[in-house]
């Protein structure tokens, strides 16, 4: 069987989870009547600590909403350049809202109050309308974005008169990474979303979480959006499983991956330096090998192990799908290539 290192999106259901979504009771969420929907959005405002949440569709659907009710057409979002609104998003956040963003060059997607400030001030027009802030960044192999980091930042924003949204789609790993309890994180921004079908192994969907009256509104752009659910509580039912089984076995995919990373290490030292493997997400160079990303990933497809290539490197992503007998077969495969 292979050893799929694509993404932590591709794993399946537990035995737990489909016994709850087989059992889920539900109703109409427009009306806001799916008592399963309505019981996990309760449950991940009481992780974060925030008044509200609002399950949808997508990571992507998440961050979109939360961008929209923050800015209006024609503003600017500050953000890290290679962070996932940036990249992925940044031609729905055009379509779909009118925003453009004003990205920030930095260290391993380390964003920095310091740099954050540079970026919004002097803004006399108020073209900037969000700062939006990542936590894992993922382009630079999951680095966390440190509390003290994340407060800074906040603060820079709210003198200034700006909010602050979090894209916490791995928050879970970052929190598990730093010792740092989600809600901290969640305490210094206006805003967060994270996915439930990432580390967190649910089949689909992500919470946007806040306050009150912003989720309120959340739920009106949701809709505009053509993110109505009806009896979404048969999925619901999993993402509230996903909360409670996930985060406490986290750390497991991060020593896989740390363990992936010296493996690779072994055999090509160049290719990667285990000690910025600091959560799950692996970000390997290929050209010690004397191969292109493409190529080294077609060759390891044919070692039965899959990747994928971002940013001119393989991707590598462990998960809870993987158990320690599948890093040692990727690692085995990998010095195949390395001769």
């Amino acid at each position: 069987m292979a050893v799929d290192l694509r993404s932590d999106t591709v794993t399946k259901p537990s035995e737990s989870m489909r016994r709850a979504m087989a059992g889920a009771e539900v109703g109409d969420d427009w009306y806001g009547d799916d008592p399963t929907i309505n019981r996990l959005q309760e449950r991940a405002a009481e992780i974060t600590g925030t008044e509200a949440a609002l399950y949808v569709a997508t990571g992507t659907m998440a961050n979109r909403i939360a961008h929209h009710v923050f800015t209006r057409n024609g503003q600017r979002v500050v953000c890290e350049q290679f962070s996932h609104v940036n990249t992925v998003e940044l031609n729905s956040a055009a379509t779909l809202s009118g925003i453009s963003y004003q990205p920030v060059t930095t260290e391993r997607g380390r964003l920095t109050p310091e740099a954050v400030a540079e970026a919004i001030a002097p803004d006399p027009f108020g073209v900037v309308g969000l700062v939006s802030i990542e936590n894992t960044h993922q382009i630079s192999g999951g680095t966390v974005m440190s509390l003290e980091d994340a407060r800074g930042i906040h603060k820079v924003a709210s003198d200034a008169g700006l909010p602050v949204h979090l894209d916490g789609a791995r928050i879970f790993n970052a929190s598990v990474a730093s010792g740092v309890p989600v809600a901290e994180f969640a305490a210094e921004a206006d805003s967060l979303m994270f996915c439930l079908s990432k580390g967190l192994g649910a089949p689909i969907g992500s919470v946007v979480c806040g306050p009150a009256a912003f989720i309120e509104e959340a739920r009106r752009v949701k809709m505009l959006f053509g993110g109505a659910w009806r009896q979404a509580g048969v999925i619901a039912a999993a993402g509230l499983v996903a909360l409670e089984e996930g985060p406490p076995r986290l750390h497991e995919d991060h020593a896989r991956a740390r363990r992936l990373a010296e493996g690779i290490a072994e055999a090509t030292p160049a290719a990667i330096d285990p000690a910025t493997v600091e959560t799950n997400l692996l970000f390997v160079d290929t050209e010690p090998l004397g191969l292109g990303p493409y190529e080294a990933r077609e060759r390891l497809l044919a070692e039965d192990v899959l990747t994928n290539v971002v940013a001119d490197k393989l991707r590598l992503v462990t998960h809870l799908d993987l158990d320690d007998a599948d890093i040692e077969a990727a690692i085995a495969a990998w010095r195949s290539l390395a001769g």
